[in-house]
């Protein structure tokens, strides 16, 4: 090809490439104009009456009340006699069998204080197991060695305390019944490891039951916030700088987190702080709720109530003759309509005290009484 047609045919292209750019540009501008693209930078036009600097303040007033806590759990070990793990046995014998070298996992969590004197608030699942618990608290030069005072492992929580040697900024606590669905809310915490990581949304519903293995959350905020490890025991809050909830990270899926409401801990707080947990009422067994399916192929008259899986040995349910297959229908006159309702019923109860159960059995339903037992832990 010439060369003056090879400079025609680049002078075209770039012309092309020009124009392309051009009309992009104009249309993005456009699109920034109509909203329909909001600026990364512009925090008020995706917080509609909510200005930059109130989320600034809440920050600035309430990150220094904020914690980072980080735990170690030893793991392992022999449980042999200590000869065997003896540097000069092992040089010329190795390990015994069944040895297993101990070692350390650290954890990460978050934590906000709520008295002068170095009370904490957190999550159960962030110190539980921890033979070491240090709080990175700003102002601080090194970590500070904490203790746990009491925990709940159902309510996922529980309090530490530090001995920082002078008062300490605190965060108050807010009505979480108070809160409305669509309300702006606030997150702060240490999302992998990242001190004082800020995140912001709404609360998208309330009252959200969540099962996360053997622990059942009943009564969540829902908010799309995001909430990452590391943020769990981290404050929710209001635009007003209160704590309405405790960050939870136990959502699997993304733009979904959720936290204990404020009302919730203050509820069980005095018990914490006296090192006491709530006992732990248990009917012991597996279950779940009665589906069309399961209604259908058992007689039942309407997918309610509770399907008896498997009956634990030796629980309170074992010892008063529940079985597997039964179906519970009642508790004390209250109706069971799904595991939820059953697993509420039995935790305001009391370790002692006794029950009677309306059950579904072979076709029709007799009654049962049970007297609730204390939850063993390799259950909790």
């Amino acid at each position: 090809m010439p060369g003056w047609k090879r400079s025609l045919l680049f002078i075209a292209l770039a012309a092309f490439v020009a124009g392309v750019m051009f009309a992009g540009g104009y249309l993005l501008v456009n699109d920034l104009k109509s909203h329909r693209i909001a600026p990364l930078n512009n925090v008020a036009s995706a917080m509609p009456g909510v200005s930059p600097e109130t989320v600034a303040d809440i920050v600035d007033k309430a990150g220094p009340a904020v914690v980072k806590i980080d735990t170690v759990v030893v793991r392992g070990g022999s449980g042999l006699d200590p000869f065997f793990d003896d540097p000069f046995f092992r040089q010329f014998f190795g390990r015994p069998f069944g040895f297993v070298q101990p070692h350390e996992e650290h954890g990460l969590g978050s934590g906000f204080i709520f008295s002068p004197e170095g009370y904490i608030i957190t999550n159960e699942h962030v110190i539980s197991g921890a033979q070491k618990i240090m709080v990175t608290i700003q102002g601080f030069e090194k970590p500070l060695a904490a203790k746990v005072v009491g925990a709940d492992y159902d309510l996922d929580l529980a309090v530490i305390k530090v001995d920082a040697g002078r008062p300490l900024p605190t965060l108050p606590m807010g009505d979480s019944d108070q809160t409305r669905v669509g309300e702006w809310v606030v997150a702060i915490g240490n999302p992998f490891g990242l001190d004082h990581t800020v995140t912001v949304g709404v609360i998208s519903a309330k009252g959200r039951p969540v099962t996360v293995e053997n622990r059942h959350y009943k009564n969540l905020l829902q908010t799309d916030a995001s909430i990452n490890p590391g943020n769990s025991g981290g404050p929710l809050l209001n635009l007003k700088g209160e704590v309405i909830g405790i960050n939870t990270a136990v959502a699997q899926a993304h733009g979904i987190g959720f936290a204990i409401p404020a009302n919730t801990v203050k509820e069980v707080l005095d018990q914490l702080l006296k090192g006491n947990s709530r006992s732990r009422p248990w009917l012991g067994i597996q279950m779940q709720s009665v589906t069309p399916e399961v209604a259908a192929y058992l007689g039942l008259p309407s997918a309610e109530g509770v399907l008896v899986v498997n009956v634990i040995p030796g629980s309170p349910a074992d010892e008063a003759g529940l079985a597997r297959g039964d179906v519970i229908l009642q508790v004390d006159n209250q109706k069971v309509r799904n595991s939820e309702d059953l697993l509420s019923i039995i935790q305001q109860g009391k370790v002692g005290q006794r029950v009677n159960l309306q059950v579904f059995r072979g076709g029709r339903v007799r009654g049962i009484a049970v007297t609730l037992g204390e939850k063993p832990p390799q259950w909790r």
